[in-house]
């Protein structure tokens, strides 16, 4: 299926919604100026979606920022940015508060930051519309309710009353593409609007969006890093380096042909889930200095279960959050196994506990024959040199008083005490070396670094103890498709070289593929699949592990548009209320009565492969016959 084109009136329009000549956007004076946008020049037709597209510091956002009017003060822009007949390049206040939220919609990419925290969600979609339309609050607030229903939200009235707190980042992001629908503009903006959801998540904004632009044709911008995200829904794709346009071209034929040198690099760098099989992760570890055999079990969980209690208040009971359930696995020396899951599946609560950073409710973690969680703090501490993390977002977990080389060299004075300071800086310096951070990094502090250089002092940080356990959450979600692939390539070559076992927390199901041994399927903190790699990904055995797959974006414009028609609908229920019986039943489509009552035990279809499904075999049977016949 291919991207859906813009429609045949639109395509004969004389005038295009948006037109962009020669933008420019420099900052600081004439000593030192940077220019973040240079000489920028694009249309986009009614009906059209077209994907700006490069690395961080491309200058994407700071182009339609300005096609905005929001850029700074200090910004010094030029060029012309018309909308339709109306020229913005220069204009009036008044004019644009005539515009923005009217005739061009924007949707950020943290909704959760856009959204004010003390209103009302219904109540924030019908402002715009009260501003705009001068509608009455009423009326407004019957629109909200029409547009949140119109964006497949559940029970419309009961959410448009809630708190943005209350909702989760699906629910989140649907309200901010309603608020920028709200008023029916002509353009829509959308600055990454899918990079901190979940593959499930995903695939349902983007549909809406492919749905938005078919039925309403109106204009999209598509600001994003994934190449993939693009081909699914973009007609045209604008490639931006440096702040300069360097490859512009409809969506089949720069997938096809790409004609830049930065273009086909972008391309290269994306892990795809239909390439051949990766042979990364089938190298062994080179050394290990680990006193079990490698077979054996470096790292025991056996039933774990975390549960947190809840206080209630005035008319609302205490709860409990059941964030996971009776989970059990092992992990051998220089193995990596990837956790994958929606949001509130348990994986960054199973990584805490491991570490005991979260104390477990029940259940074992076993780590070389103890038991951790029977231990104090002050004897787990000698055991922390080898058990490390790499948290999601490196800038908040990294001391913002301590330079990067003070960082690095932070765990050396806690654990090994027999290093002098310059001795503990040489190491560091080292090792900053090693995950490829020049030595003038090493003076600077965590804001004067970019996300990619921040992930890098945190590995540096995590494996200059050349820990037995790393424990990776989302290390690199956040992070541009090409700096992405220079993180995994870094943590296996140190995997290799140190025999570190990986425990690799992650929603990209690609990268897991690519980097992983063996993969753990969570569903709200319940396992439902665990399997080695290449039999996960070629016969998934649980139809939420099909579903999770199924959500992954391909970056291939032939066959990314008709995926997004097979999203998996609705979100998780909530952990402190799950469904008896299978905790998937609620949104699988091959839920017979069973399945509501009886919770299914993890069966073992083959060697390391295990399943909770009642079904299991039918569907694989079914399945099989299906591949058989195509």
């Amino acid at each position: 299926m291919r991207s859906i084109p813009a429609s045949p009136e639109a395509a004969l329009a004389a005038t295009p919604v948006l037109s962009v000549e020669g933008l420019s956007v420099r900052f600081g004076g004439a000593r030192a100026p940077v220019d973040a946008v240079s000489d920028l020049s694009f249309t986009v037709a009614a009906g059209e979606c077209l994907a700006l597209v490069g690395e961080s510091g491309a200058g994407k956002s700071q182009a339609m920022l300005a096609v905005m009017g929001l850029t700074p003060p200090q910004a010094q822009v030029s060029g012309i940015v018309r909308l339709g007949n109306l020229q913005l390049s220069g204009a009036r206040r008044r004019v644009w508060n005539g515009v923005r939220g009217a005739r061009i919609g924007m949707i950020f990419q943290d909704p959760m930051s856009s959204l004010a925290p003390h209103l009302r969600v219904g109540d924030q979609i019908a402002e715009a519309i009260v501003a705009h339309r001068g509608a009455r609050w009423r009326e407004a607030r019957e629109r909200a309710r029409a547009l949140l229903a119109s964006l497949h939200v559940t029970d419309p009235a009961r959410r448009a009353r809630q708190y943005p707190h209350e909702l989760s980042g699906g629910m989140r992001q649907r309200v901010m593409l309603a608020m920028a629908l709200s008023c029916d503009p002509t353009l829509l903006i959308a600055d990454e609007p899918t990079t901190a959801l979940d593959v499930t998540i995903q695939a349902q904004i983007l549909a809406l969006l492919a749905e938005l632009k078919r039925t309403r044709a109106m204009g999209i911008v598509l600001i994003t890093h994934d190449l993939g995200v693009a081909a699914g829904i973009a007609d045209r794709i604008a490639v931006l380096q440096g702040g300069r346009l360097v490859e512009l071209a409809p969506v089949r034929r720069l997938f096809a042909a790409p004609e830049h040198p930065y273009t086909r690099a972008l391309l290269s760098a994306v892990p795809r889930l239909d390439a051949a099989s990766p042979t990364a992760r089938q190298c062994a570890p080179a050394a290990s200095d680990l006193a079990v055999p490698q077979s054996a079990a470096l790292l025991q969980l056996r039933e774990l279960t975390v549960h947190f209690p809840l206080r209630g208040g005035w008319r609302r009971p205490s709860a409990v959050l059941r964030a996971l359930e009776n989970v059990s696995l092992d992990l051998r020396p220089g193995e990596s196994v990837g956790v994958v899951g929606e949001s509130g599946s348990g994986k960054s609560t199973l990584a805490r506990a491991v570490l005991q950073l979260v104390r477990p409710t029940a259940g074992e973690v076993v780590w070389l024959g103890c038991a951790l969680q029977s231990l104090t703090a002050a004897q787990l501490r000698p055991l922390r040199r080898d058990l490390q993390i790499i948290f999601q977002d490196p800038l908040a977990s990294l001391d913002p008083r301590m330079t990067a080389l003070e960082i690095v060299a932070e765990p050396l004075r806690l654990h090994r005490s027999e290093l002098t300071a310059p001795a503990r800086r040489a190491e560091a310096a080292t090792m900053l070396a090693r995950v490829g951070l020049p030595a003038q990094i090493g003076a600077r502090y965590p804001h004067e670094l970019s996300g990619g250089q921040g992930q890098r002092v945190g590995i540096a940080r995590a494996m200059i103890l050349r820990p037995k356990l790393l424990i990776c959450d989302e290390p690199v979600s956040a992070l541009d498709v090409s700096i992405q692939r220079q993180i995994m390539q870094l943590l296996e070559q140190m995997r290799r070289e140190n025999g570190t076992s990986v425990l690799f927390v992650s929603h990209n199901l690609a990268v897991v593929r690519e980097w992983c041994d063996r993969v753990l399927v969570l569903y709200l903190g319940h396992a439902l699949e665990i399997a080695p790699t290449d039999t996960l990904y070629a016969r998934p055995l649980h139809p939420y592990t099909r579903a999770l797959l199924a959500a992954v974006p391909v970056p291939d414009p032939e066959i990314q548009p008709g995926r997004l028609l097979l999203a998996l609908e609705g979100e998780p229920p909530s952990a402190t209320a799950p469904p008896s019986g299978c905790v998937f039943h609620t949104r699988c489509a091959y839920k017979i009565a069973l399945c509501a009552s009886v919770t299914p035990p993890l069966e073992s279809p083959a060697a390391e492969q295990q399943v909770a499904c009642h079904r299991w075999r039918e569907l694989d049977t079914a399945a099989a016959a299906k591949a058989t016949a195509d």
